[in-house]
């Protein structure tokens, strides 16, 4: 007679803890690689991070068994209160944190150092599918929205009075899994749009992204109003005006752009446009006018909102990630010389990298942070590109296997956390990777089983392994 647990045990997804084993492993020699000291070579050497960092391993190891053993259905049951679980230990720290590294977000007991932002994600995830997976619950409906919407910005908001600007914005990746359960597709667009806007609003001047703007609705406009010539007219008639009135103004001894600027010239001749077509719209009731108009103008408050934004919400070292992101700031000895050390250790790699301990821009310490938010530069360097396309390889392995789990399961609560689940791991690597090689802002995330720190690697395994239980508990 097979016994209960024996029959748990075989109904595990054996390859996603295999590759989630895989990824521990990679790590914990990669940080070994990254902080090695001659004078300390032993691996277990617990003086040093490769000696804590296996101590982390273990410890994961244990919380993994434990959420195995613990029966899936208490965490449906217990959501609401786990969740108020979480926001309370953002409270404490907020009362009793301790500040390192320039975030007040830690909670120290005695030598262990513990930070509750990172565990959010689990408390959000399981709170999220605890509410989403309601009979009665409309995500489609303003009411469902508004629950969603706090149960994200309010753990996100208290994150960020900790100064933990990264971590607070990696809830967001929750997005993903309310597109998953019929959030309307707008909106997260809606979002997409509205940080490119920003970026565009910071590197083009005013007047440019205006005319995209403007561009872009006219195209949509024609492809869905029925009277294409009545389209090509309006945005004929004020190109014209765009152009022909400063030169007949210029043509009569005035000039024009003496007394303002070019984006204001633009928007006194859109005002009367916009008012006119507003018109229409509600007149003959034309929905996507209706629409397109409100995105016009809601882009143009964006687009003038920037400049306060950036320069007043932001703080300084934000503001410098970004403009050196955007290439505005190329100063590669101040705030870019995180980035540009990076990206020469990865490219010194070359195919096949330097080899293990072999990696010079490790060993001299030229880039900060190399055991934890840029770890991948280390992988990067002493194995080169086949190294690093083996890092990516397991984890879009893992998220597979994740996205997998989560659509086979027969309770909505279990797939919402499963898209949760894959949601924190995927915003993770995809920043963290993208700020070792310059393409996403550095804003001090973690990579996800391989970075250096207990925090990090006890969230991960915990969101993983209770996905795992839940798996093996499908029936």
């Amino acid at each position: 007679m097979i016994r209960k647990e024996d029959k748990l045990v075989k109904k595990l997804d054996w390859w996603t803890i295999a590759t989630y084993i895989v990824l521990v492993l990679i790590g914990w020699i990669s940080v070994f690689s990254a902080v090695y000291d001659p004078e300390h070579g032993q691996i277990f050497d617990t003086t040093q991070r490769y000696g804590m960092q296996m101590i982390w391993i273990l410890g994961g190891w244990f919380l993994a068994a434990v959420v195995i053993l613990i029966p899936a259905r208490v965490y449906p049951l217990l959501s609401n209160m786990i969740y108020v679980i979480g926001l309370l230990l953002l409270l404490a720290v907020l009362v009793f944190g301790v500040e390192r590294g320039g975030s007040n977000s830690w909670l120290v007991f005695g030598p262990v150092h513990f930070q509750p932002a990172e565990m959010t994600k689990v408390f959000v995830a399981i709170g999220l599918a605890g509410v989403m997976s309601r009979p009665h619950f409309n995500l489609r409906s303003w009411r469902g929205i508004m629950q969603v919407t706090a149960l994200i910005l309010i753990p996100a908001g208290l994150i960020l009075l900790e100064k933990e600007t990264g971590l607070a914005l990696v809830l967001f990746a929750f997005i993903i899994v309310l597109y998953r359960e019929g959030l309307p597709g707008w909106i997260p667009v809606t979002g997409i749009v509205g940080i490119v806007l920003f970026l565009l609003s910071i590197v083009w001047d005013p007047q440019y992204v205006l005319w995209l703007c403007l561009g872009i609705c006219f195209l949509i406009a024609l492809l869905l109003a029925p009277g294409k010539m009545t389209v090509i007219i309006t945005l004929g008639s004020f190109t014209a005006l765009w152009f022909l009135v400063p030169l007949v103004l210029k043509w009569l001894s005035i000039d024009l752009f003496a007394s303002m600027e070019r984006y204001q010239w633009f928007l006194l001749l859109a005002a009367p446009l916009v008012l006119t077509l507003a018109i229409v719209a509600f007149r003959k009731r034309i929905a996507y006018l209706k629409t397109l108009l409100l995105c016009f103008v809601s882009s143009i408050v964006l687009i003038f909102s920037v400049g306060y934004l950036f320069n007043n919400i932001l703080k300084p070292h934000q503001q410098a990630r970004i403009e050196t992101l955007l290439g505005i700031d190329k100063d590669i000895y101040g705030s870019g010389y995180n980035v540009h050390q990076s990206k020469v250790a990865i490219g010194s790699g070359g195919f096949a990298g330097k080899g293990f301990l072999q990696g010079t821009q490790t060993k001299y310490n030229f880039v900060p942070e190399q055991s934890t938010d840029f770890i991948f530069c280390s992988i990067g360097e002493e194995w080169g590109f086949l190294g690093a396309c083996l890092v990516i390889f397991l984890y879009t392995f893992l998220l597979i296997r994740i996205v997998r789990i989560a659509e086979r399961q027969r309770h909505p609560f279990g797939r919402i956390y499963g898209y949760g689940v894959a949601s924190c791991i995927f915003i993770h690597v995809f920043i963290n990777i993208g700020m070792t090689i310059g393409v996403t802002p550095v804003i001090g995330i973690t990579l996800p089983f391989i970075s250096y720190g207990g925090s990090s690697l006890w969230t991960f395994t915990l969101l993983l392994f209770i996905l795992l239980k839940m798996d093996a508990s499908n029936d």
